[in-house]
């Protein structure tokens, strides 16, 4: 009898990350797509052209505050629930977009963005659930196949925007987010056969540790660290390199454009192998390997800004991220207890997509103050804190 139910979970399991892996490339979408057009809308409807990339930071600002909500709301009424709900609040808010842009009103299509934001918070925690639907020595390979899914997201996404942009009469990039709309809402059909794996909050007492006892754990410390800054360092050279590529060394839209669709490729395209390599060569080990791939790519911003050094140190820039951010998730998850999920959960993306949102509002102005090469010294001190904070926790482990 244990057998057969063992066999039942198992099977369910798997259909949960199926399930899991097939929404993140719908959902995500809005990610790429609000890169690739919210700045050109914004330039276009905005009052100020200073203002133009706000609502890009205010999706981002949305993402962090999202994270708060998402995993309340969800320890509640459930990861199916949740999901469902955030899946039909995409769509709705894509509408609203679409609208603010026939309407050429700014403010309203920065309040849609915002709230895109915080859709993108509940897709952001595909990762923990599928962290749940697999036995712990899975848990690497599970976040590494829904991260795959986003190349699929990255040239889908944009693509589709940029096929449907003038489907709306003379109203340019309504079609954009009303096809948005489409792709974001059909991960609903997805999780109508998704099945909860754990208990809700409302069903059970909190008896776990507060969030200053999980945060002292070292080795969730170490976790948070590689999460956060990876990300901040990622997000804070990526912003920069369309505005140092374009704008500073005046080379073609074209020319930078494909440096970023090949750093998303490298951000992504690692996760076939990356949860192998956690198993192998342990959490810590990969860490340093992240870190060891981002200094190279600093070391290139030492040489000749040319369309060959921007492509070389975005790839590496994007595979020291996808070591970084898949070791750091998965640790993450082993620090916790059940009961812990939630809460565990939230601290950290709040605090991971708080750090990103910095990292993203902060590019534009000190790429203009500074130049390329300084972007890259400014990233080496969290680099050092990534390398120390793990270390640290690889002492006390030991003790």
């Amino acid at each position: 009898m244990g057998h057969v139910y063992g066999r039942q979970v198992y099977v369910l399991m798997n259909r949960n990350l199926l399930i899991l892996t097939l929404s993140q490339i719908f959902s995500f979408t809005a990610a790429p797509v609000t890169v690739f057009l919210s700045g050109i809308i914004g330039s276009q409807i905005s009052p100020l052209i200073s203002l133009s990339t706000l609502p890009m930071s205010i999706s981002v600002v949305g993402i962090a505050v999202g994270a708060i909500f998402a995993t309340k709301i969800m320890s509640f009424i459930g990861r199916k629930a949740g999901f469902i709900s955030a899946s039909i609040g995409n769509f709705l808010v894509c509408i609203l977009a679409a609208y603010s842009i026939m309407d050429q009103n700014f403010f309203l299509f920065c309040f849609a963005n915002f709230f895109l934001g915080v859709g993108m918070a509940f897709t952001h925690q595909y990762r923990f659930a599928a962290a749940e639907s697999v036995e712990k020595n899975k848990i690497p390979k599970a976040i590494s196949i829904i991260l795959l899914g986003g190349i699929v997201s990255a040239f889908m996404g944009p693509g589709i925007a940029n096929y449907a942009k003038d489907i709306v009469g003379e109203h340019l990039y309504v079609g954009s987010y009303l096809s948005l709309g489409i792709l974001t809402i059909i991960p609903t059909i997805f999780f109508l056969f998704y099945e909860n794996t754990s208990k809700l909050e409302s069903n059970i007492k909190y008896s776990g540790r507060s969030r200053l006892e999980l945060i002292s754990q070292p080795r969730f410390l170490q976790a948070l660290v590689a999460s956060a800054f990876g990300y901040a360092i990622m997000t804070f050279l990526m912003t920069a390199t369309p505005l140092s590529m374009h704008v500073m060394e005046k080379m073609s839209l074209s020319k930078t454009g494909l440096v970023i669709q090949f750093h998303v490729v490298a951000m992504f395209l690692p996760s076939l192998v990356t949860g192998h390599l956690i198993k192998k060569f342990g959490h810590s080990n990969i860490m340093y390997a992240g870190v060891f791939l981002y200094s190279i790519t600093i070391a290139a911003s030492f040489f000749d800004q040319t369309f060959f050094n921007y492509m070389f140190a975005l790839i590496f820039l994007g595979l020291g991220w996808n070591f970084l951010f898949i070791s750091g998730t998965s640790l993450l998850v082993l620090t916790y207890k059940e009961e812990e999920k939630f809460r565990a959960q939230g601290l950290n993306d709040f605090i991971v997509y708080s750090v990103h949102a910095i990292g993203s509002l902060s590019a534009g102005v000190l790429i203009a103050l500074t130049n390329w090469k300084m972007m890259n010294i400014v990233c080496i001190p969290l680099m050092i804190l990534i390398i120390l904070t793990t270390l640290r926790a690889e002492i006390l482990s030991k003790k």
